[in-house]
């Protein structure tokens, strides 16, 4: 069952895709990303295709009485695997050369699940944000939307036949029943958890069924209803694009997704498909040669342009805005070659039989299993990047960390004379709790324990007992209540500070002694690599005495130049003082300002941060070592 062609949706998936591309460009004009919201591109996608899918399976039942499942889902490998699986085989080599050992497994261990349209739960339970630092370096992560596109295939067309069957004149009703349960679910979960509400498919089902209530109305009345009035139906053609446009501009990683906030641009993709009219200028557009064209390719491009950039990050080079561009052409050339070469022919139902089509797909897919199987039981390869005692791949270092915190549960407090040092924090707190729990044979006279929380979270804590109205284990609770010190030990948000003074106070009132420490100094890195990762990398080699004591000072100029640290650490220092709280400064015991230089290795020859601020174990430990012979942390 063919549907009447409308360019105009085409045009729209190009806009869909260009806001995608430069979102994840990062792109910045004069110091402003333009694009900070065209993740939405995404969502623009999943109204087209609730659209168009929905169009598709109620026309066949509409004339036939009938659906073809085996039709429908051959043509969604049609339309969905070729492409997808040639790009994930050409990413292949390119992983080898430019991935670390643990990222390798990882980029294997998401190909799998993307094959299984399962990446985002994947992704999920990795624990991986989308938009961060971390998600940017994913080559696979952008299949996410792809998994739950196809987990809506195989549930809405039986979902759809039953109603169709049983409940023909309760269609539409029951549609928006559960367009209306998933938009207040997604709502409500972007806050409570933001991550499962970002990738899950009952979170996202009320964008795909937009597009089915749109079809159901086109199909039910045989047309799309228009106003008489032309004006009207161009101001409301025109006010989807500013919707869309408004959020691709204004929005950006902070903001609430999905949630109300998706509206704007739900309702802008509605109101084009709706009121997008042959006859009109902005259809005329949305229907010329270059958007069209864009769109025809949109999968491809969607496909190509995340690997692309992932690996172009992790590869060390500078993104400069001409390389950004290049980098952009070779992706719509890469693109073009798809859609004709991959693409198109496998569409092709004539040259391209189903028994054909299988062959095809499993001898790409039987390889792409069999050799990311291979990956993940060979550890990616993990001596690949090691020199000496220095291993590059830091994903070593921080399962390295993760091990010795999960073998160190928290327990409570013993009963001695021992002081309770209770720390309080994010994994900068854990640092500083590796620094004394390794060191414990050398801080005898007292106990440490820790909290792995946000700072701003006290300040429900310190009311209801709740850390950001969650739910306080009863330990936590009786470590706070038997400590006689609390450490705060953080990387400083903009909220822990905006709160910090009224949890001053109320912790003071505990009758415990309150330390603050300042940011831990931060270092410039490329990627997943620090600066000394870098120099070993390109040259092959450790470094010797000479260069180690210049990127000593290459360290203290980064962490030195750092306006935000030093912002942060400024505004600490004067807060300790007006609240008379003592407060440590972290850059004591890495850095030395007469030198001016920031301490890399250890007296062993092993690295002290894994990336920008984080502590190996042996740093954690080496440091611990230096503190207790300063009396840096000395309590009297």
């Amino acid at each position: 069952m063919k549907l009447t062609y409308r360019p105009e949706i085409d045009g729209l998936r190009a806009v869909a895709v260009i806001a995608v591309i430069l979102y994840h460009a990062r792109i910045t004009i004069l110091d402003q990303n333009f694009f900070q919201g065209g993740f939405i591109g995404v969502d623009i996608f999943l109204v087209i295709s609730g659209y168009l899918i929905t169009s598709l399976i109620l026309k066949e039942l509409n004339t036939t009485g009938n659906f073809s499942f085996l039709y429908f889902y051959q043509r969604r490998a049609r339309r969905i695997l070729p492409a997808l699986f040639f790009i994930m085989l050409a990413s292949l080599p390119l992983a080898w050369v430019y991935l670390l050992p643990t990222d390798y497994v990882d980029f294997s261990k998401s190909i799998l699940y993307s094959i299984g349209f399962s990446s985002n739960f994947y992704f999920h339970f990795t624990g991986l944000e989308y938009g961060a630092l971390e998600g940017l370096l994913k080559p696979f992560l952008h299949t996410w939307s792809l998994s739950v596109e196809e987990q809506y295939y195989i549930v809405f067309p039986v979902l759809l036949l039953i109603i169709y069957k049983f409940f023909k004149k309760n269609l539409l009703i029951l549609l928006l029943i559960a367009l209306v349960i998933s938009f207040f679910i997604a709502s409500w979960t972007s806050v409570k958890f933001p991550s499962a509400s970002f990738y899950f498919l009952h979170t996202r089902m009320w964008e795909l069924l937009a597009g089915s209530i749109l079809a159901y109305l086109e199909i039910k009345n045989q047309r799309r209803w228009f106003f008489s009035n032309k004006l009207i139906n161009r101001i409301l053609t025109l006010l989807g694009i500013i919707l869309i446009g408004h959020a691709i501009v204004f929005y950006n990683d902070d903001t609430l997704h999905p949630s109300a906030y998706t509206l704007t641009p739900i309702i802008g993709v509605c109101l084009i498909i709706w009121f997008a009219h042959k006859d009109e200028i902005i259809t005329k557009i949305f229907s010329s040669k270059i958007f069209v064209g864009t769109g025809l390719i949109s999968y491809s491009l969607y496909l190509w342009h995340y690997p692309v950039f992932a690996l172009f990050r992790y590869s060390l080079a500078s993104g400069s805005l001409l390389k950004k561009i290049l980098i952009i052409i070779f992706i719509i050339l890469a693109s073009i070659f798809t859609f004709f070469f991959v693409e198109r022919p496998f569409r092709n139902r004539k040259k391209m039989s189903v028994q054909l089509l299988i062959k095809f797909l499993l001898i790409l897919v039987v390889p792409l299993i069999l050799v990311n199987i291979y990956v993940i039981k060979n550890n990616g390869f993990d001596n690949r990047y090691v020199f000496d005692k220095i291993n590059l791949d830091n994903g070593f270092y921080l399962k390295e960390r993760q091990k010795y915190n999960s073998k160190e549960k928290i327990s409570s407090f013993e009963v001695n004379k021992k002081k309770k040092i209770l720390i309080i924090g994010n994994s900068h707190g854990q640092d500083t709790f590796n620094i004394f729990k390794l060191n414990e044979e050398l801080f005898t006279e007292y106990q440490f324990s820790r909290i792995g929380v946000e700072i701003y979270c006290l300040e429900s804590f310190l009311i209801d007992k709740t850390f950001c109205n969650e739910k306080v284990d009863q330990t936590h609770l009786n470590n706070f209540a038997n400590s006689d010190v609390i450490v705060l030990s953080t990387r400083w948000r903009d909220l822990d500070k905006e709160k910090l003074e009224k949890i001053l106070i109320n912790l003071k009132k505990s009758d415990k002694k309150i330390i603050l420490t300042t940011s831990a100094p931060e270092f410039k890195t490329f990627g997943r690599f620090t600066m000394i990762d870098k120099f070993i990398l390109s040259n092959g080699r450790l470094p010797n005495e000479n260069e180690i004591i210049k990127y000593k000072k290459k360290y203290y100029n980064s962490y030195i130049n750092n306006k935000s640290i030093n912002s942060t650490n400024k505004f600490l220092k004067l807060l300790a003082m007006k609240n008379n709280v003592r407060i440590l400064d972290k850059e004591l015991y890495l850095c030395n300002h007469e030198e001016k230089t920031c301490e890399i290795f250890t007296n062993n020859g092993e690295k002290i941060n894994f990336d920008r601020d984080h502590y190996t174990i042996a740093g954690a430990k080496y440091l611990g070592n230096k503190i207790y012979k300063n009396d840096w942390f000395k309590i009297k």
